[in-house]
């Protein structure tokens, strides 16, 4: 018999629809029981592509005796994190709070009314890893219920106090020595060997990356370039990348990026995607361009709905083992390629013996020159018989078991997405990159808001549902604004500053920044406000940036003055773990540059000389409009700016005060240039 989590949406709860365990969604039904019952909670989070949730299903939510344990004794809630980032936040830092650190599955076992007092992450089905039995676990938080009530209570409510007081307010003065700063305890921990930060396992930094270009591009560092370049190319190479079929994987469990957990994230690739293609603005360095390419196309191929949104992750996990779907033998190789296995196993790392439980992960092991030169092949004979094969096993590969797709799509993630997508059409010239964008963006704005220009959280065949939180708002504002400034079609503009002014009304701290649930959400035990920069920009971070473009757009003060006192509420935070606040640290930039605020009057037909020189190069802290100097325009940019000689004309502004308006691409990417 299924359970109650048959009548979700979510993927990662259906799979759960059929265990013994009487799983609840979160709701108030499941609630009410356990203060009408007076039983504890035990809450489980996790998400779809989280290959030791898998684990945890199958050796305990699967077994009779521990959903015997859970079904008499506790009221069993289950919740993806990823349509739930409130109650993972919340819960997640109570569990680091009483553990000192978190991850998924989090397992968490609260008191009725939902105040947290033990909790863990993954638990066995039996004892191992220094871990103990679930069941053990489950038997020794029933017996202190049962006999030790007043104390877990009372250590339930000072966390409580503790989550609530986790605020943050500073006095310290924003300017370029907090960049400064930063950039120095970024360097400290850098690998310059292997690219990227500490030891295994290594996350790729977007966020990271995405500021050290700002700093580059602001003081032409060559070091800063070396850590750039170093991390962008050992990740590429290794096999945190999937060298057939493109995209990233989630993470490497080693030092040297070879072995990824095997998940793919759509917010990582988004980031990613965005962040080679600003590398090959800044070195035209066309290896850059080709991993954004095939990063891009590999989400258009594998992670995209047919009416335009963005699926969510996939598993790592294919045919019941992590890996399989990715990882080859040599005789595998052989038999498919032929006469060019021993060109592509000297270039990709495979052996007889493999570098991964036998098998072998794909990963450039030698430069182009240096493979040509071993087989006595000019570089280009080369490249095409490398490309020859990688289709090949490509189209073998497909015939596989495939992992399993989360295709739920999520209106914070749609909007990185969308963001890469409008970015790689502007600097590319792909019309087809465009188009996806422009599917997306109606997509989202038609299916995931509504008729108050309220957003949803979550879209799965058809069914919109929960609410929007504050980084759906933030990152699908920003992606309308990178749509804005590619096809310059002004209801992208006015979508994205809707969105802005109802994060200013609803989810607004007035001591500075923002929550991460609107005022009208579900009441929880505390209101989250989560600054740190995660896997995914923090929602008051990309508030922030959205905010200071739109300042730039419309010179509105209220705007600049948000995030003013948004970016005062972290800066400390920011100076101490720059690692954790990279996105703040952009917002930062941004604003003590004093963006150029750019206005091109003409179409874009006629304005494409001037097009050309101000999406050319990486500039990361402009905003450009385009459009006639019309009285009625919704952006105030384009207000009162004639053109000279009915040509395109273009204005380079600062604080609305404005250089000699020209029309020569010439002068005006000596402007620009300033």
């Amino acid at each position: 018999m299924p359970n109650r989590l048959i009548h979700e949406t979510s993927p990662y709860l259906l799979q759960h629809a059929h265990n013994p365990v009487d799983w609840y969604p979160w709701g108030e039904e499941a609630l009410q029981r356990a203060r009408r019952e007076d039983k504890p909670i035990f809450l489980s989070i996790g998400y779809a592509a989280c290959h030791w949730c898998h684990v945890m299903e199958h050796e305990s939510f699967e077994d009779a005796t521990t959903a015997a344990l859970l079904n008499e004794h506790f009221v069993s809630i289950k919740v993806d994190r990823e349509e739930r980032p409130d109650l993972d936040s919340i819960y997640m830092n109570a569990v680091v709070a009483m553990t000192g650190q978190g991850g998924w599955p989090l397992s968490v076992f609260l008191t009725p009314t939902g105040a947290p007092f033990f909790g863990g992450t993954y638990f066995p089905n039996r004892r191992r890893y220094h871990l103990p039995a679930f069941t053990d676990v489950l038997r020794a938080v029933i017996e202190a219920w049962q006999n030790r009530r007043e104390q877990i209570e009372a250590a339930g409510a000072r966390l409580i106090q503790a989550l609530e007081s986790n605020t943050w307010h500073s006095d310290t003065i924003l300017d370029e020595r907090i960049l400064i700063q930063a950039l120095a305890s970024i360097q400290t921990p850098f690998d310059w060997t292997n690219g990227g930060w500490g030891d295994a396992p290594k996350f790729p930094q977007p966020m990271t990356l995405d500021f050290l270009m700002r700093r580059y591009y602001a003081t032409r560092d060559p070091l800063i370039l070396k850590m750039i370049t170093t991390t962008l190319d050992r990740m590429a190479r290794g096999g945190m990348y999937d060298q057939l079929g493109g995209g990233f994987h989630r993470y490497a469990t080693d030092a040297i990026w070879l072995v990824p957990h095997f998940e793919k994230m759509l917010y990582d690739n988004a980031q990613l995607a965005r962040v080679y293609l600003q590398a090959w603005q800044i070195t035209r360095n066309d290896f850059y361009r080709r991993i954004a390419e095939q990063t891009l196309d590999y989400v258009a191929r594998e992670m995209t709905h047919p009416q335009g949104g963005f699926f969510s992750t996939q598993d790592a996990d294919s045919d019941g083992e992590e890996g399989k779907f990715y990882v080859w033998t040599r005789a595998e190789i052989d038999a498919v390629l032929g006469d060019d296995a021993t060109l592509f196993a000297d270039a990709y790392g495979v052996t007889a013996r493999g570098n991964w439980e036998g098998k072998n992960i794909l990963h450039v092991t030698r430069d182009l020159d240096v493979i040509a030169a071993q087989h006595h092949l000019s570089d280009a004979e080369a490249s095409a018989r490398l490309e020859r094969a990688r289709q090949k096993l490509f189209a073998v590969r497909a015939l596989r078991v495939p992992p399993a797709r989360d295709d739920k799509v999520l209106t914070a993630w749609n909007g990185l997405m969308l963001a890469a997508f409008a970015y790689a059409a502007r600097i590319l010239q792909r019309d087809d990159y465009c188009a996806l964008a422009e599917r997306n963006a109606h997509f989202v704005l038609s299916e995931l808001r509504d008729t108050r220009g309220r957003l949803y959280r979550s879209w799965k065949d058809g069914v919109a549902r929960l609410n929007g939180y504050l980084e759906d708002y933030a990152n699908l504002a920003e992606g309308l604004l990178v749509l804005y400034e590619t096809t310059f079609d002004a209801r992208w503009f006015v979508a994205a500053r809707e969105l802005t002014e109802t994060m200013l009304v609803h989810f607004s701290d007035p001591q500075g920044g923002f929550f991460d649930t609107a005022d009208d959400h579900e009441t929880l035990i505390v209101r989250p406000k989560d600054v740190q920069d995660n896997a995914t920009p923090s929602g008051s971070a990309m508030a922030t940036l959205v905010l200071l473009k739109l300042a730039a757009f419309t010179g509105e003060s209220r705007y600049a003055d948000a995030a003013q006192r948004a970016l005062a509420s972290v800066s400390q935070l920011v100076t101490r773990a720059p690692l954790g606040f990279a996105h703040w640290l952009c917002a930062l930039d941004f604003a003590l540059a004093r963006p150029k605020e750019i206005a091109i009057i003409g179409t874009p037909e006629t304005s494409r000389n001037l097009l050309a020189i101000v999406q050319r190069e990486y500039r990361p802290n402009q905003v450009v409009a385009l459009g006639m100097s019309e009285e009625s325009s919704p952006i105030p940019l384009l207000r009162h700016r004639p053109q000279m000689n009915g040509r395109a004309t273009a204005y380079v502004c600062r604080n609305f005060t404005c250089q000699q308006p020209v029309t020569e691409p010439e002068i005006f990417a000596e402007q620009l240039d300033e």
